[in-house]
Formats: structure tokens, sequence, C-alpha cells
């Protein structure tokens, strides 16, 4: 039952069937067509002996040959006409009527005894030689070739056509041919209009030989072919499956718990081929994604051992004896700094959870840009005052569709890393502009700038760069991770460019829809 659920085996049995259908009626139709071909070429042979029975010799009824000039054929044979080709029917003469031979019946019958006698009537050779057998209207013998066989049967009427409707022969006179295989003998039969039934006929046993050796190389011709056409469906089916084989050993290394394994598609550049680098893609992904969550959970668990080491540490410490009311007071307040702390990364946690599953509804509702970042720029305008950074603004009307309040998150956060990560004295520059196809909103600072090596990672989640721009210890490493994420879901993107002691230069763009 598994071999014949196999597809490769499907595939073979379907092109065996399809090839062997093929073979076998080609050869069939071919072997026919030769073999009818063939009797037609018999028959006609036939026709010219039948016609010559009744046709004077060739010295007495022509002239003799000039001297010097060789015969135009052989005797049996007109002037003009060439040897193995059919004799046409003699047509009516002049003055109408048929035209068989003799008018007289009897020197009909006479001239059959004669033909009895005739070389191509009684050569020794009973392979090759023609024979012929007349019977009278009464059914008895007339004439009979020596060579001849002796259990001719006398043809009946039945099933004769006229030699109008045999292909091959011209129209003549009022009379029909029949023709009819016995074993290896193929005989004509002519009925006379004076009365006697004349048949010609001869061995056909070479032509049958011929025939059966024709079959039996048709038949080798279609092994050999039927051969190499299943090694060849055989091979192509192989090289067709070997993709799926391969696809379905890597996924069970996958599921084994090896993430690394790939598909190979070297030689693969069919339909199978973009299915193996489809499936190759999502299979890095799946690593991608393995590998971050696995990461995002050793981060959180990190993010959150630090709070919960305050408080357990502070509860111990006021616990292990009795202390002033201050000493309490100051315990509390650093557990409930470390549980702030821990209740914004449980919350940015809730935001990247809910923007990763979708479940998180962004509206697409117009707005301004150059709203959402002038309030956001008022928001911060006392930080910037706190750590003496100038901002400056390019902003003109810039319309566009989203979610406000999701990108106003992201222009704020934006502006806070921009004012946090700058030096004193430094300036942040806001600029928004529109193009045909996207808006695009820009956040340059003058502040230290961002290492190259540091660079493909700053939207990585819990991912910090150097203690220089941590920040201090509030700073939970997900505020760009979140903006990168809300960007998406709004099918935008969030760049970065850096160049260290040159600032930093973050760039948003949003599809004008």
């Amino acid at each position: 039952m598994r071999l014949l659920s196999s597809i490769r085996w499907r595939l073979q049995a379907w092109h065996g069937l399809i090839l062997v259908s093929v073979l076998v009626g080609f050869g069939v139709m071919a072997w026919h067509a030769a073999r009818k071909a063939q009797l037609q070429r018999i028959d006609a042979e036939l026709e010219q002996r039948l016609m010559g029975l009744f046709r004077p010799e060739l010295p007495r009824r022509n002239p003799p040959e000039p001297h010097g000039v060789p015969p135009s054929g052989p005797p049996g044979e007109r002037p003009g006409e060439r040897r193995g080709e059919p004799r046409p029917a003699p047509g009516p003469p002049p003055g109408g009527g048929p035209r068989m031979g003799p008018r007289d019946p009897e020197e009909l019958r006479s001239r059959l005894r004669e033909a009895a006698g005739r070389a191509e009537f009684v050569a020794s050779d009973a392979a090759t030689s023609f024979y012929f057998v007349a019977w009278d209207k009464d059914g008895s013998a007339l004439a009979r070739s020596p060579n001849g066989p002796t259990d001719v049967p006398r043809p009946g009427g039945e099933g004769r056509t006229s030699d109008r409707d045999r292909p091959g022969v011209r129209p003549g006179p009022p009379f029909s041919f029949q023709a009819r295989s016995r074993g290896e003998q193929r005989e004509l039969s002519v009925d006379l209009p004076e009365g006697p039934r004349v048949v010609v006929g001869r061995s056909i046993a070479e032509d049958l030989a011929a025939m059966r050796r024709l079959a039996y190389g048709f038949a080798a011709a279609g092994a050999g072919v039927l051969a190499l056409g299943l090694v060849g469906g055989w091979w192509l089916a192989t090289r067709a499956i070997r993709p799926v084989q391969d696809i379905s050993s890597t996924a069970l290394r996958i599921a084994a718990g090896d993430l690394s394994q790939r598909i190979n598609t070297a030689g693969t550049e069919n339909e199978l081929g973009q299915l193996a680098d489809v499936l190759n893609a999502t299979f890095a992904r799946l690593e991608a994604s393995f590998a971050q969550q696995a990461q995002f959970t050793q981060d959180a668990s990190h993010e959150l051992r630090t709070p919960l080491a305050v408080i357990l540490s502070q509860a111990q410490t006021v616990l292990a004896r009795e202390r002033p009311a201050a000493e309490y007071r100051e315990a509390l307040e650093a557990c409930l700094r470390a549980a702030e702390r821990m209740r914004r990364l449980t919350e940015s946690l809730l935001d990247l959870a809910r923007l990763d599953s979708g479940d998180e509804p962004m509206q697409r509702a117009p707005f301004d840009l150059a709203r959402v970042a002038r309030e956001s720029l008022e928001l911060l305008r006392p930080l910037a005052g706190e750590r003496s950074v100038e901002l400056r603004a390019e902003l003109p009307a810039t319309p566009c569709r989203g979610d406000s309040e999701r990108i106003g998150q992201v222009v704020t956060n934006l502006l806070k890393n921009a004012i946090d990560f700058n030096r004193p004295g430094g300036e942040v520059r806001v600029a928004v502009r529109k193009t045909a196809v996207e808006v695009v909103l820009s956040v340059a600072d003058t502040g230290g700038g961002i290492r190259a090596e540091d660079l493909p990672h700053v939207f990585e989640r819990f991912y910090r760069a150097d203690p220089s721009r941590t920040g201090g210890d509030s700073r939970t490493g997900l505020g760009l991770a979140i903006c990168k994420a809300i960007v998406d879901a709004h099918s935008g993107s969030l760049e970065v460019e850096s160049q260290p002691g040159a600032g930093s230069t973050f760039t948003l763009r949003l599809p004008c829809e």
C-alpha cells in the first residue's frame, strides 16, 4: 500500500500506461496500414494477371518490333507499361458495350484453356508463381493451371465489391472483382459477362513472413522505446520528487529541534525549487523568532530580577530588627521605585505582545503629523531646558492617515532619546516633509552618536549600546523596539543613521493613503 501511495510510483505508472497505449496504438495502426498496402499491391498484381488471361499473345496481336529495337516489355505487357504496375481494365470499345476478351463464349473458353499452358502460370516455384482456375457458368471446371492448388473453392456471389469501389483501380466495364485470403494464398476472382468465373491467385507466404518480421520489428522498437521512456520517466520522477524528499527530511530535523537546518536548493530551479526557497526563508524567520523569543525571555528575566532583588533586600533588611520610622520609610520608597520600574517594564512587555499579535487596534484616521510633532516638542521642552538642549523645528502642515496617538508616542520617544543622549548645550532638530508617496519625519541630535557595530541592533528588545547611552537604570531598552513595532503596524519604516561624535538621525516614514 505504501508503494501504491508513492507519488513517484504513481507518476511512473501513469507515464508507463500512456506510453504503452501510444506505442501499441501507433504500432497496430502502422502494421495494419502496411498490411493493407501490401495486400493492395498483391491484388493489383493479381488483377494484372487476370486481365492478361484474355489478351492474345503479343507476337500474334502486335506488329513486330523493328530490327535492332528491343521489345518494349516482357510478354504479356503492352508498350509503355512498366512491369509490376497494375494495368487498367480495358474500357468499352468505340461502338459501346463491354469488352473482356473475345465476344464469342466458345472462343473465350478456348482462350482460358490455352492460358493454362503459358509460362507465367506453369512456373515450378510455388512460392512466387501465379495460378488460375476457371469454372463454367454451370459450375463445372473449365480450365486450371498445372501449378494451381487442387483445393481452390469456387467463389460465391456474396460479398463482392465493384472495381469502382476498390482504391487504385479505374472504373472499367460492368464486372466485379472479389478478393479473398485463404491461409497463405491470396486470390482474386471475376465473373465474366459470358458466364465463366475465373480465380487468379498466388502464395503470399513470403509476404506474410515479411509482415511478421515487420510486426517483430515494431514490437522490438516499441519495447526499446518503452524501456527508454520508463528509464527516462523514472529519472525525471526521481529528479522532480527529490526536493520533496529534501523538504521532508529537513522538516523532520527542524521538528527534532535543529532550527539551523535548510533545504538544499542547488540545481533546482522549478516550482519545487521556489517552494524550497520560500520554506528556507520561513525556517530562517522561525529560527530568528525562536532566538529572539529566547533572548527576550532571558532579558525580561534579567530586567525583572533587579527590582525584585531590591524589594526582597529592602524587606529583609527592615524585618531583620526593629528600626526607626525614617528607615522604614526609606525602605518603602526603595520598594516603590522598584515596583514602578517593574510596572513600566510589564506595561512595555504587554504593549509589545499586543503589537506582535496584532491585537492592538490601529486607527486609520487623517491627522496632521506636524501638529503631533509640535505637541511632543511642547511636552518635552522643560526636559530640554533642564539639560540645556535647544529644540529647532521645521513643521509645515503635513496631512497623513493613521493612529495619531500611537504616532505621537513614537515621536515623543524619539525626541526624549535625542534629549537624553545629547551633550550639554547641544540641539535637536525636528523636520517633517511630504513626497508623492510618503510623509517623512526626522529627529537629529548632536550627541555622541552610535557605534557602527551597534547600529543594526538599536531596535532590538532590551538592547543597550554602551553605558554612555543607557541613560540610567530607569531605562528598560524597550522604547525603540515599541516604536519600531508601532511603525511596522502602520506599514511604515523607522531608520537610523549615526556617526560617532557627530550625532544620530532617526527617520520615520509613513505611506500616503
